[in-house]
Protein backbone atom coordinates (compact mmCIF):
# COMPACT_ATOMS: atom_id res chain seq x y z
CA UNK A 1 0.00 0.00 0.00
CA UNK A 2 1.37 3.12 -0.86
CA UNK A 3 0.76 7.36 0.67
CA UNK A 4 0.63 10.49 -1.99
CA UNK A 5 0.31 13.26 -0.08
CA UNK A 6 1.80 17.19 0.62
CA UNK A 7 3.81 18.06 2.64
CA UNK A 8 4.47 22.01 2.55
CA UNK A 9 5.81 23.22 -0.96
CA UNK A 10 6.14 19.26 -1.52
CA UNK A 11 4.71 16.23 -2.97
CA UNK A 12 5.73 12.95 -1.28
CA UNK A 13 5.60 9.45 -2.54
CA UNK A 14 6.37 6.90 0.33
CA UNK A 15 7.93 9.95 2.07
CA UNK A 16 10.07 10.71 -1.01
CA UNK A 17 9.63 14.16 -2.69
CA UNK A 18 8.24 13.98 -6.21
CA UNK A 19 7.42 16.08 -8.71
CA UNK A 20 4.87 15.92 -10.65
CA UNK A 21 5.35 15.67 -14.30
CA UNK A 22 2.11 14.77 -16.47
CA UNK A 23 0.51 14.65 -19.62
CA UNK A 24 -2.79 13.78 -20.71
CA UNK A 25 -4.01 11.33 -22.58
CA UNK A 26 -7.85 10.16 -22.98
CA UNK A 27 -8.04 6.44 -23.12
CA UNK A 28 -11.77 7.17 -24.97
CA UNK A 29 -9.82 8.97 -27.91
CA UNK A 30 -7.44 6.36 -28.18
CA UNK A 31 -8.13 3.02 -29.83
CA UNK A 32 -7.51 0.92 -27.13
CA UNK A 33 -4.84 -1.34 -28.98
CA UNK A 34 -2.33 1.35 -28.96
CA UNK A 35 -2.86 2.75 -25.51
CA UNK A 36 0.62 0.56 -24.90
CA UNK A 37 2.39 2.85 -27.74
CA UNK A 38 0.81 6.10 -26.69
CA UNK A 39 1.94 5.70 -22.71
CA UNK A 40 5.34 3.78 -23.29
CA UNK A 41 5.95 7.25 -25.52
CA UNK A 42 4.83 9.35 -22.14
CA UNK A 43 7.31 7.57 -19.92
CA UNK A 44 9.94 7.98 -22.48
CA UNK A 45 9.80 11.99 -22.89
CA UNK A 46 10.45 11.61 -18.92
CA UNK A 47 7.04 11.85 -17.66
CA UNK A 48 5.72 9.78 -14.53
CA UNK A 49 1.89 10.67 -14.91
CA UNK A 50 -0.38 10.36 -16.82
CA UNK A 51 -3.84 12.25 -16.29
CA UNK A 52 -7.53 11.45 -17.70
CA UNK A 53 -11.12 12.79 -17.94
CA UNK A 54 -13.70 10.57 -17.65
CA UNK A 55 -16.81 11.00 -20.55
CA UNK A 56 -20.20 9.69 -18.72
CA UNK A 57 -22.16 10.19 -22.00
CA UNK A 58 -19.93 7.83 -23.58
CA UNK A 59 -20.11 4.99 -21.18
CA UNK A 60 -23.91 5.69 -20.73
CA UNK A 61 -25.43 6.54 -24.33
CA UNK A 62 -28.94 5.52 -23.01
CA UNK A 63 -30.44 6.12 -19.62
CA UNK A 64 -30.28 2.37 -18.73
CA UNK A 65 -26.79 0.96 -20.27
CA UNK A 66 -23.36 1.20 -19.37
CA UNK A 67 -20.60 0.34 -21.27
CA UNK A 68 -16.93 -0.06 -20.24
CA UNK A 69 -15.70 -2.39 -23.03
CA UNK A 70 -13.22 -2.56 -25.96
CA UNK A 71 -11.57 1.71 -25.71
CA UNK A 72 -14.01 2.35 -22.73
CA UNK A 73 -12.38 0.02 -20.28
CA UNK A 74 -11.44 2.51 -17.85
CA UNK A 75 -9.94 0.66 -14.88
CA UNK A 76 -8.04 -1.45 -17.67
CA UNK A 77 -6.09 1.87 -18.67
CA UNK A 78 -5.68 2.52 -15.18
CA UNK A 79 -3.76 -0.69 -14.98
CA UNK A 80 -1.55 -0.59 -17.73
CA UNK A 81 -0.71 2.63 -16.59
CA UNK A 82 0.77 0.85 -13.49
CA UNK A 83 2.41 -1.82 -15.13
CA UNK A 84 3.91 0.58 -16.89
CA UNK A 85 5.21 2.47 -14.38
CA UNK A 86 3.30 5.39 -14.65
CA UNK A 87 1.12 7.08 -11.51
CA UNK A 88 -2.48 8.10 -13.06
CA UNK A 89 -4.51 11.55 -12.00
CA UNK A 90 -8.64 11.11 -13.00
CA UNK A 91 -10.91 13.51 -13.20
CA UNK A 92 -14.12 11.96 -13.14
CA UNK A 93 -16.28 15.04 -14.00
CA UNK A 94 -19.43 14.53 -13.95
CA UNK A 95 -18.59 17.54 -16.35
CA UNK A 96 -15.03 17.75 -18.41
CA UNK A 97 -15.44 20.41 -21.00
CA UNK A 98 -12.55 18.54 -23.21
CA UNK A 99 -14.27 20.14 -26.19
CA UNK A 100 -16.53 16.72 -26.08
CA UNK A 101 -20.20 16.81 -26.74
CA UNK A 102 -21.90 18.41 -23.86
CA UNK A 103 -18.85 18.64 -22.32
CA UNK A 104 -19.34 14.65 -21.36
CA UNK A 105 -22.64 15.21 -19.68
CA UNK A 106 -25.32 12.26 -21.53
CA UNK A 107 -27.29 13.83 -24.33
CA UNK A 108 -30.58 12.40 -22.10
CA UNK A 109 -30.70 14.97 -19.58
CA UNK A 110 -32.07 17.55 -22.30
CA UNK A 111 -35.01 15.54 -22.43
CA UNK A 112 -36.30 16.91 -19.46
CA UNK A 113 -36.99 20.98 -19.70
CA UNK A 114 -37.10 21.28 -15.70
CA UNK A 115 -33.15 20.11 -15.32
CA UNK A 116 -30.67 22.54 -14.20
CA UNK A 117 -27.29 21.37 -15.21
CA UNK A 118 -24.06 21.58 -12.44
CA UNK A 119 -25.67 22.91 -9.39
CA UNK A 120 -27.71 21.89 -6.57
CA UNK A 121 -30.66 20.87 -8.92
CA UNK A 122 -32.01 17.63 -7.76
CA UNK A 123 -33.15 16.23 -11.15
CA UNK A 124 -29.73 16.77 -12.19
CA UNK A 125 -28.20 15.25 -8.88
CA UNK A 126 -30.31 12.41 -9.25
CA UNK A 127 -28.37 11.17 -12.37
CA UNK A 128 -25.10 12.24 -11.23
CA UNK A 129 -25.51 10.16 -7.80
CA UNK A 130 -26.82 7.03 -10.60
CA UNK A 131 -23.75 7.05 -12.38
CA UNK A 132 -20.97 7.81 -9.58
CA UNK A 133 -22.63 4.92 -7.93
CA UNK A 134 -21.51 2.78 -10.77
CA UNK A 135 -18.24 4.97 -11.72
CA UNK A 136 -16.65 6.20 -8.69
CA UNK A 137 -15.96 2.81 -7.31
CA UNK A 138 -14.12 1.15 -9.90
CA UNK A 139 -11.89 4.17 -9.74
CA UNK A 140 -11.29 4.04 -5.87
CA UNK A 141 -10.16 0.77 -6.25
CA UNK A 142 -6.89 1.73 -8.01
CA UNK A 143 -5.55 4.29 -5.79
CA UNK A 144 -2.15 4.43 -4.32
CA UNK A 145 -3.24 3.63 -0.99
CA UNK A 146 -5.21 0.28 -2.40
CA UNK A 147 -1.96 -0.49 -4.42
CA UNK A 148 -2.83 1.30 -7.24
CA UNK A 149 -1.12 3.97 -9.31
CA UNK A 150 -4.07 6.62 -8.71
CA UNK A 151 -2.49 9.61 -7.05
CA UNK A 152 -5.36 12.19 -7.03
CA UNK A 153 -8.76 13.06 -8.53
CA UNK A 154 -10.72 16.14 -9.44
CA UNK A 155 -13.83 17.75 -7.66
CA UNK A 156 -15.61 18.82 -10.95
CA UNK A 157 -13.79 20.40 -13.70
CA UNK A 158 -13.17 24.44 -13.94
CA UNK A 159 -16.20 24.67 -12.36
CA UNK A 160 -15.36 28.58 -11.27
CA UNK A 161 -15.61 29.41 -15.41
CA UNK A 162 -19.39 27.78 -14.78
CA UNK A 163 -20.57 28.70 -11.47
CA UNK A 164 -20.19 29.72 -7.48
CA UNK A 165 -22.60 26.95 -6.47
CA UNK A 166 -20.39 26.06 -3.11
CA UNK A 167 -22.87 23.59 -1.86
CA UNK A 168 -22.44 21.52 -5.33
CA UNK A 169 -18.96 21.31 -5.12
CA UNK A 170 -18.66 20.15 -1.95
CA UNK A 171 -21.64 17.76 -2.01
CA UNK A 172 -19.57 16.18 -4.91
CA UNK A 173 -16.73 16.03 -2.82
CA UNK A 174 -18.71 14.14 -0.78
CA UNK A 175 -19.74 12.19 -3.18
CA UNK A 176 -16.27 11.03 -4.04
CA UNK A 177 -15.41 10.34 -0.76
CA UNK A 178 -18.66 8.31 0.42
CA UNK A 179 -17.91 5.75 -2.42
CA UNK A 180 -14.57 4.66 -1.52
CA UNK A 181 -12.01 7.74 -2.63
CA UNK A 182 -8.84 7.75 -0.38
CA UNK A 183 -6.55 9.39 -2.24
CA UNK A 184 -5.82 13.48 -2.56
CA UNK A 185 -8.50 15.48 -3.88
CA UNK A 186 -8.24 18.50 -6.27
CA UNK A 187 -9.58 21.36 -8.20
CA UNK A 188 -8.54 23.05 -11.52
CA UNK A 189 -9.78 26.75 -12.35
CA UNK A 190 -8.28 29.42 -14.57
CA UNK A 191 -5.79 32.24 -12.72
CA UNK A 192 -8.43 34.82 -11.93
CA UNK A 193 -9.70 36.06 -9.10
CA UNK A 194 -13.91 34.82 -10.37
CA UNK A 195 -12.86 31.67 -11.59
CA UNK A 196 -10.70 30.81 -8.65
CA UNK A 197 -13.42 31.99 -6.29
CA UNK A 198 -16.21 30.00 -7.99
CA UNK A 199 -14.61 27.01 -8.31
CA UNK A 200 -12.62 26.34 -5.14
CA UNK A 201 -13.29 25.02 -1.82
CA UNK A 202 -11.27 25.82 1.17
CA UNK A 203 -9.84 22.21 2.15
CA UNK A 204 -9.78 21.33 -1.42
CA UNK A 205 -6.05 21.42 -2.77
CA UNK A 206 -6.07 23.97 -6.04
CA UNK A 207 -4.03 23.82 -9.30
CA UNK A 208 -4.73 26.46 -12.21
CA UNK A 209 -4.95 26.15 -15.75
CA UNK A 210 -3.11 28.52 -18.32
CA UNK A 211 -1.13 27.97 -21.63
CA UNK A 212 1.45 31.36 -20.99
CA UNK A 213 2.61 33.40 -18.11
CA UNK A 214 3.24 31.43 -15.34
CA UNK A 215 4.69 33.58 -13.12
CA UNK A 216 2.04 35.80 -13.65
CA UNK A 217 -0.70 32.74 -12.76
CA UNK A 218 0.85 31.02 -10.55
CA UNK A 219 1.45 34.28 -8.30
CA UNK A 220 -2.72 34.31 -9.10
CA UNK A 221 -3.02 30.66 -7.81
CA UNK A 222 -0.73 31.54 -4.54
CA UNK A 223 -3.50 34.21 -3.28
CA UNK A 224 -6.02 31.96 -3.01
CA UNK A 225 -3.10 28.74 -1.69
CA UNK A 226 -0.19 30.32 -0.03
CA UNK A 227 1.52 27.04 0.69
CA UNK A 228 1.56 24.00 -0.92
CA UNK A 229 3.17 22.52 -4.25
CA UNK A 230 2.68 24.92 -7.49
CA UNK A 231 0.28 22.68 -9.86
CA UNK A 232 -0.29 23.25 -13.38
CA UNK A 233 -3.20 20.99 -14.17
CA UNK A 234 -3.79 21.66 -17.71
CA UNK A 235 -0.67 23.44 -19.82
CA UNK A 236 -1.76 24.47 -22.57
CA UNK A 237 1.01 23.68 -25.34
CA UNK A 238 -1.39 23.62 -28.51
CA UNK A 239 -4.98 23.94 -29.21
CA UNK A 240 -8.09 22.51 -31.18
CA UNK A 241 -9.72 23.61 -34.44
CA UNK A 242 -13.35 24.47 -35.15
CA UNK A 243 -14.68 24.25 -38.39
CA UNK A 244 -14.37 26.81 -40.56
CA UNK A 245 -11.79 28.56 -38.89
CA UNK A 246 -7.89 28.61 -38.86
CA UNK A 247 -6.05 25.03 -38.00
CA UNK A 248 -3.95 26.22 -34.64
CA UNK A 249 -0.01 25.49 -34.02
CA UNK A 250 2.22 26.57 -31.17
CA UNK A 251 6.17 26.49 -32.25
CA UNK A 252 7.93 24.40 -30.16
CA UNK A 253 10.29 26.37 -28.89
CA UNK A 254 7.26 28.26 -27.39
CA UNK A 255 6.00 25.73 -25.77
CA UNK A 256 9.62 24.63 -24.13
CA UNK A 257 10.39 27.81 -23.13
CA UNK A 258 7.27 27.78 -20.93
CA UNK A 259 7.52 25.04 -19.29
CA UNK A 260 11.09 25.71 -18.55
CA UNK A 261 10.25 28.36 -16.67
CA UNK A 262 7.68 26.56 -14.36
CA UNK A 263 10.35 24.02 -13.91
CA UNK A 264 12.75 26.76 -12.86
CA UNK A 265 9.68 27.59 -10.34
CA UNK A 266 9.49 24.06 -9.07
CA UNK A 267 6.34 23.40 -10.06
CA UNK A 268 4.78 20.19 -11.19
CA UNK A 269 2.77 20.46 -14.78
CA UNK A 270 0.11 18.80 -16.61
CA UNK A 271 0.36 18.89 -20.32
CA UNK A 272 -2.96 19.58 -21.79
CA UNK A 273 -2.45 17.41 -24.12
CA UNK A 274 -0.44 15.48 -24.40
CA UNK A 275 -1.47 13.04 -26.83
CA UNK A 276 -4.81 14.05 -28.05
CA UNK A 277 -6.28 11.47 -30.85
CA UNK A 278 -9.43 12.20 -31.90
CA UNK A 279 -13.29 12.86 -31.52
CA UNK A 280 -14.62 9.68 -32.93
CA UNK A 281 -18.08 9.07 -33.83
CA UNK A 282 -20.39 12.59 -32.62
CA UNK A 283 -18.28 13.16 -29.70
CA UNK A 284 -16.15 16.35 -30.71
CA UNK A 285 -18.35 19.66 -29.02
CA UNK A 286 -18.51 22.87 -30.16
CA UNK A 287 -18.26 26.38 -28.57
CA UNK A 288 -20.63 29.33 -28.76
CA UNK A 289 -19.42 33.31 -29.28
CA UNK A 290 -22.24 34.97 -30.91
CA UNK A 291 -22.49 31.97 -32.59
CA UNK A 292 -21.98 28.29 -32.75
CA UNK A 293 -18.02 27.01 -33.29
CA UNK A 294 -18.17 23.02 -33.86
CA UNK A 295 -14.81 21.67 -32.89
CA UNK A 296 -13.62 19.24 -35.73
CA UNK A 297 -13.37 15.81 -35.80
CA UNK A 298 -9.87 15.77 -34.94
CA UNK A 299 -8.52 16.33 -30.85
CA UNK A 300 -4.45 16.56 -32.16
CA UNK A 301 -4.16 19.62 -30.36
CA UNK A 302 -0.56 20.19 -31.84
CA UNK A 303 0.22 17.92 -29.37
CA UNK A 304 3.75 16.38 -28.64
CA UNK A 305 2.82 13.42 -29.45
CA UNK A 306 0.15 13.59 -32.98
CA UNK A 307 -3.34 12.43 -33.54
CA UNK A 308 -1.45 9.56 -35.08
CA UNK A 309 1.10 9.17 -32.55
CA UNK A 310 4.14 10.40 -34.12
CA UNK A 311 6.95 11.78 -32.34
CA UNK A 312 6.76 15.84 -33.26
CA UNK A 313 9.33 18.49 -32.79
CA UNK A 314 7.83 19.47 -29.92
CA UNK A 315 8.29 15.70 -27.85
CA UNK A 316 11.78 16.49 -28.39
CA UNK A 317 11.71 20.23 -27.10
CA UNK A 318 10.04 19.30 -24.13
CA UNK A 319 12.04 15.62 -23.43
CA UNK A 320 15.34 18.33 -23.34
CA UNK A 321 13.75 19.85 -20.68
CA UNK A 322 12.91 17.87 -18.60
CA UNK A 323 16.49 16.70 -18.98
CA UNK A 324 17.86 19.64 -17.84
CA UNK A 325 16.31 18.72 -14.33
CA UNK A 326 16.12 14.91 -13.74
CA UNK A 327 17.78 12.28 -16.07
CA UNK A 328 15.22 10.58 -19.02
CA UNK A 329 15.69 6.80 -19.64
CA UNK A 330 15.01 5.73 -22.48
CA UNK A 331 12.39 3.53 -23.45
CA UNK A 332 11.73 0.74 -26.02
CA UNK A 333 8.86 1.94 -28.21
CA UNK A 334 8.74 -1.47 -29.93
CA UNK A 335 7.20 -1.85 -33.31
CA UNK A 336 5.55 1.09 -34.63
CA UNK A 337 2.35 0.87 -36.92
CA UNK A 338 3.02 2.01 -40.44
CA UNK A 339 1.50 4.33 -42.13
CA UNK A 340 0.46 3.09 -45.74
CA UNK A 341 -1.23 5.61 -48.56
CA UNK A 342 -3.96 3.29 -50.13
CA UNK A 343 -4.81 5.57 -52.53
CA UNK A 344 -8.46 6.41 -54.24
CA UNK A 345 -11.57 4.64 -53.45
CA UNK A 346 -14.08 4.67 -55.59
CA UNK A 347 -17.81 4.83 -54.05
CA UNK A 348 -19.78 2.95 -56.27
CA UNK A 349 -23.39 2.69 -54.95
CA UNK A 350 -25.06 4.97 -53.78
CA UNK A 351 -28.56 5.30 -51.50
CA UNK A 352 -30.85 7.82 -51.73
CA UNK A 353 -31.98 9.16 -48.07
CA UNK A 354 -35.65 10.05 -48.95
CA UNK A 355 -35.88 6.71 -50.52
CA UNK A 356 -34.85 4.62 -47.38
CA UNK A 357 -36.37 6.58 -44.63
CA UNK A 358 -38.33 3.18 -43.74
CA UNK A 359 -34.86 1.15 -44.06
CA UNK A 360 -33.63 3.74 -40.97
CA UNK A 361 -36.10 3.95 -38.84
CA UNK A 362 -39.92 4.58 -38.08
CA UNK A 363 -41.41 7.67 -38.39
CA UNK A 364 -42.93 9.73 -35.05
CA UNK A 365 -46.30 11.70 -35.95
CA UNK A 366 -46.24 14.90 -33.90
CA UNK A 367 -48.79 18.31 -34.37
CA UNK A 368 -45.31 20.61 -33.40
CA UNK A 369 -41.74 19.97 -34.65
CA UNK A 370 -39.82 18.05 -31.53
CA UNK A 371 -36.02 18.33 -30.82
CA UNK A 372 -34.03 14.95 -31.31
CA UNK A 373 -33.72 14.82 -27.53
CA UNK A 374 -37.31 14.39 -26.98
CA UNK A 375 -37.35 11.82 -29.40
CA UNK A 376 -35.17 9.54 -28.00
CA UNK A 377 -32.71 10.63 -30.69
CA UNK A 378 -28.80 11.77 -29.63
CA UNK A 379 -27.12 12.47 -32.11
CA UNK A 380 -27.00 12.76 -36.05
CA UNK A 381 -29.77 14.02 -38.48
CA UNK A 382 -33.12 14.25 -38.42
CA UNK A 383 -36.35 14.82 -41.29
CA UNK A 384 -39.59 17.02 -40.33
CA UNK A 385 -41.57 16.59 -43.44
CA UNK A 386 -45.00 18.19 -43.81
CA UNK A 387 -47.46 19.14 -46.44
CA UNK A 388 -48.73 22.53 -47.46
CA UNK A 389 -51.57 23.06 -48.97
CA UNK A 390 -51.30 25.51 -52.40
CA UNK A 391 -51.32 27.61 -54.57
CA UNK A 392 -49.13 30.41 -52.17
CA UNK A 393 -47.14 32.63 -53.74
CA UNK A 394 -43.18 32.85 -52.65
CA UNK A 395 -42.85 33.47 -48.86
CA UNK A 396 -39.99 33.05 -46.15
CA UNK A 397 -39.68 29.85 -44.53
CA UNK A 398 -38.48 30.62 -40.86
CA UNK A 399 -36.98 28.38 -38.52
CA UNK A 400 -37.50 28.93 -34.46
CA UNK A 401 -35.03 28.21 -33.96
CA UNK A 402 -32.69 25.63 -35.94
CA UNK A 403 -29.89 23.68 -34.48
CA UNK A 404 -27.72 23.68 -36.17
CA UNK A 405 -28.09 23.08 -39.74
CA UNK A 406 -31.26 22.72 -42.42
CA UNK A 407 -31.58 21.41 -45.49
CA UNK A 408 -34.64 22.94 -47.40
CA UNK A 409 -36.24 20.39 -49.55
CA UNK A 410 -39.94 20.99 -51.78
CA UNK A 411 -41.21 17.58 -53.44
CA UNK A 412 -37.55 16.37 -53.18
CA UNK A 413 -36.15 19.67 -55.28
CA UNK A 414 -33.42 21.51 -52.86
CA UNK A 415 -34.44 25.05 -51.84
CA UNK A 416 -31.57 26.42 -50.38
CA UNK A 417 -30.38 25.99 -46.25
CA UNK A 418 -30.72 27.88 -43.08
CA UNK A 419 -27.66 27.98 -40.91
CA UNK A 420 -27.98 28.19 -36.70
CA UNK A 421 -24.72 30.44 -36.87
CA UNK A 422 -26.24 33.02 -39.70
CA UNK A 423 -29.78 32.70 -38.72
CA UNK A 424 -31.13 36.14 -39.39
CA UNK A 425 -29.68 36.21 -42.61
CA UNK A 426 -29.86 32.82 -43.70
CA UNK A 427 -33.50 32.93 -45.79
CA UNK A 428 -35.21 30.42 -48.01
CA UNK A 429 -38.21 31.94 -49.99
CA UNK A 430 -40.52 29.54 -51.66
CA UNK A 431 -43.70 28.87 -53.58
CA UNK A 432 -46.14 26.43 -53.50
CA UNK A 433 -48.25 25.12 -56.63
CA UNK A 434 -51.87 24.19 -56.83
CA UNK A 435 -52.33 21.25 -54.85
CA UNK A 436 -49.83 21.71 -52.63
CA UNK A 437 -46.25 20.82 -52.09
CA UNK A 438 -44.19 17.99 -49.37
CA UNK A 439 -41.65 20.15 -47.37
CA UNK A 440 -38.90 18.69 -46.21
CA UNK A 441 -36.80 19.99 -43.87
CA UNK A 442 -33.11 18.25 -42.56
CA UNK A 443 -31.55 18.99 -39.57
CA UNK A 444 -28.07 17.87 -39.35
CA UNK A 445 -26.99 18.24 -35.66
CA UNK A 446 -22.85 19.13 -34.86
CA UNK A 447 -21.45 18.95 -31.48
CA UNK A 448 -23.80 19.94 -29.00
CA UNK A 449 -22.02 23.44 -26.76
CA UNK A 450 -18.99 22.24 -24.24
CA UNK A 451 -18.78 25.22 -22.27
CA UNK A 452 -19.78 28.49 -20.85
CA UNK A 453 -23.26 29.47 -20.29
CA UNK A 454 -25.57 27.88 -23.39
CA UNK A 455 -24.86 24.02 -22.75
CA UNK A 456 -28.75 23.61 -22.92
CA UNK A 457 -28.36 22.75 -26.60
CA UNK A 458 -31.09 20.75 -28.45
CA UNK A 459 -30.44 19.71 -31.22
CA UNK A 460 -32.90 19.62 -34.26
CA UNK A 461 -35.72 22.43 -34.37
CA UNK A 462 -36.33 23.65 -30.87
CA UNK A 463 -39.81 25.87 -31.63
CA UNK A 464 -41.51 25.28 -34.43
CA UNK A 465 -41.63 26.08 -38.31
CA UNK A 466 -43.17 28.92 -40.15
CA UNK A 467 -44.18 29.19 -43.62
CA UNK A 468 -44.43 33.98 -43.86
CA UNK A 469 -46.46 34.50 -40.59
CA UNK A 470 -48.25 31.05 -40.49
CA UNK A 471 -47.16 27.82 -38.25
CA UNK A 472 -47.07 24.66 -40.08
CA UNK A 473 -48.70 21.75 -38.29
CA UNK A 474 -48.36 18.28 -38.16
CA UNK A 475 -44.97 16.26 -39.13
CA UNK A 476 -43.69 13.17 -40.00
CA UNK A 477 -40.21 13.59 -38.08
CA UNK A 478 -37.39 11.13 -38.78
CA UNK A 479 -35.05 10.39 -36.61
CA UNK A 480 -31.92 9.40 -38.22
CA UNK A 481 -28.68 8.80 -35.96
CA UNK A 482 -27.51 6.00 -38.49
CA UNK A 483 -26.31 3.29 -36.20
CA UNK A 484 -28.10 0.87 -38.14
CA UNK A 485 -27.42 0.87 -41.77
CA UNK A 486 -27.58 -2.66 -42.58
CA UNK A 487 -31.30 -2.48 -44.22
CA UNK A 488 -30.25 0.39 -46.37
CA UNK A 489 -30.73 0.32 -50.25
CA UNK A 490 -27.66 0.22 -51.86
CA UNK A 491 -27.74 0.81 -55.93
CA UNK A 492 -25.13 1.01 -58.40
CA UNK A 493 -23.73 4.57 -58.95
CA UNK A 494 -21.61 7.14 -57.44
CA UNK A 495 -23.88 10.02 -57.93
CA UNK A 496 -27.38 11.69 -56.28
CA UNK A 497 -29.34 14.53 -56.77
CA UNK A 498 -29.78 14.67 -52.95
CA UNK A 499 -28.89 13.44 -49.85
CA UNK A 500 -27.10 10.39 -49.89
CA UNK A 501 -25.43 7.72 -48.56
CA UNK A 502 -22.46 5.94 -50.84
CA UNK A 503 -20.31 2.79 -50.71
CA UNK A 504 -16.99 1.46 -52.00
CA UNK A 505 -14.58 -1.05 -51.06
CA UNK A 506 -10.86 -1.01 -51.02
CA UNK A 507 -8.08 -3.65 -50.53
CA UNK A 508 -5.60 -3.59 -47.38
CA UNK A 509 -2.47 -6.14 -48.44
CA UNK A 510 -0.91 -4.79 -45.09
CA UNK A 511 -2.70 -3.34 -42.45
CA UNK A 512 -1.61 0.19 -41.71
CA UNK A 513 -3.00 3.73 -40.30
CA UNK A 514 -4.06 6.22 -42.99
CA UNK A 515 -6.18 9.40 -43.20
CA UNK A 516 -9.36 9.36 -45.20
CA UNK A 517 -9.79 12.55 -47.28
CA UNK A 518 -12.96 13.22 -48.73
CA UNK A 519 -12.69 15.72 -51.18
CA UNK A 520 -16.03 15.83 -53.06
CA UNK A 521 -17.94 15.69 -49.74
CA UNK A 522 -19.54 18.62 -48.62
CA UNK A 523 -20.75 17.98 -44.96
CA UNK A 524 -21.62 14.61 -43.29
CA UNK A 525 -20.02 11.63 -42.01
CA UNK A 526 -17.49 8.48 -42.74
CA UNK A 527 -17.50 5.05 -41.65
CA UNK A 528 -15.03 2.63 -42.34
CA UNK A 529 -15.30 -1.03 -41.16
CA UNK A 530 -19.24 -0.17 -39.59
CA UNK A 531 -16.74 2.58 -37.25
CA UNK A 532 -18.43 6.05 -37.70
CA UNK A 533 -14.59 7.92 -38.03
CA UNK A 534 -15.97 11.48 -37.92
CA UNK A 535 -17.44 14.14 -39.50
CA UNK A 536 -16.39 16.11 -41.71
CA UNK A 537 -17.06 19.77 -43.46
CA UNK A 538 -15.78 21.21 -46.94
CA UNK A 539 -15.03 24.67 -45.09
CA UNK A 540 -12.19 23.10 -43.35
CA UNK A 541 -9.65 23.25 -41.71
CA UNK A 542 -9.21 19.21 -41.16
CA UNK A 543 -9.58 17.79 -44.63
CA UNK A 544 -8.36 14.09 -43.20
CA UNK A 545 -9.88 12.00 -40.98
CA UNK A 546 -7.16 9.92 -39.18
CA UNK A 547 -8.47 5.88 -39.60
CA UNK A 548 -5.96 3.67 -37.09
CA UNK A 549 -4.78 0.44 -39.07
CA UNK A 550 -6.25 -1.41 -36.04
CA UNK A 551 -9.79 -0.93 -37.19
CA UNK A 552 -9.08 -2.30 -40.57
CA UNK A 553 -8.82 -5.87 -42.01
CA UNK A 554 -6.45 -7.43 -44.15
CA UNK A 555 -7.72 -7.64 -47.53
CA UNK A 556 -11.73 -6.32 -48.10
CA UNK A 557 -12.30 -3.06 -46.23
CA UNK A 558 -16.06 -0.94 -46.70
CA UNK A 559 -15.86 2.60 -46.97
CA UNK A 560 -19.59 4.33 -45.96
CA UNK A 561 -20.23 8.42 -46.37
CA UNK A 562 -23.18 10.31 -45.73
CA UNK A 563 -23.50 13.80 -47.67
CA UNK A 564 -26.19 16.22 -46.91
CA UNK A 565 -25.95 17.63 -50.51
CA UNK A 566 -26.30 16.45 -53.99
CA UNK A 567 -23.81 16.33 -56.48
CA UNK A 568 -22.77 15.27 -59.80
CA UNK A 569 -19.54 14.36 -59.53
CA UNK A 570 -18.66 10.96 -58.86
CA UNK A 571 -18.09 10.04 -55.03
CA UNK A 572 -14.65 8.79 -54.22
CA UNK A 573 -12.46 9.42 -51.31
CA UNK A 574 -9.12 9.17 -50.59
CA UNK A 575 -6.35 7.09 -48.03
CA UNK A 576 -3.45 9.23 -47.56
CA UNK A 577 -0.08 8.45 -45.61
CA UNK A 578 -0.37 11.68 -43.68
CA UNK A 579 -2.92 14.62 -42.32
CA UNK A 580 -3.63 17.57 -44.19
CA UNK A 581 -4.90 20.64 -43.07
CA UNK A 582 -5.67 24.24 -43.98
CA UNK A 583 -2.68 26.21 -43.05
CA UNK A 584 -3.21 30.09 -42.00
CA UNK A 585 -2.03 32.28 -44.44
CA UNK A 586 0.98 34.15 -44.26
CA UNK A 587 0.78 37.93 -43.62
Amino acid sequence: MGHFTVEGNRFLVNGEEIRILSGTIHYFRVPRPYWRDRLLKLKNCGFNTVETYVAWNAHQMQPDRYDFSDMLDVEAFIQLAGELGLYVIVRPGPYICAEWDFGGLPWWLLADDNIRLRCMDTLYLSHVDKWFDVLIPKLAAHTIQKGGPVIAMQVENEYGSYGNDAVYLEYIRQGLLRRGVDCLLFTSDGPTDWMLQGGTLPEVFKTANFGSRPEGDFAKLREYQPDGPLVCMEFWNGWFDHWGDVHHTRPAEDVADCFDRMMKMGASVNFYMFHGGANYGYMAGANYAGGIQPTVSNYDYDAPVSESGALTPKYWAVRDVVKKYQPVVDVDLGPQVPVKNYGVVELTEHAPLFANLDNLTTPIQSTCPLPMEKLGQGYGTILYRTRISGPREEMTLVLQDVHDRAVIYLDGVYQGEIFREQLLQSQVKISVPAGGATLDVLVHADGRINYGPWMKDHKGITEGILYGQQYLFHYDIYTLPMFDRSKVNYVPGGVCDGPALYRGTFQADEVGDTFLATPVLRKGEVWVNGRHIGRMDAVGPQRTLYLPGCWLHKGENVVEVFDLYGSQEPRRVELLDHAVYDLPEEE
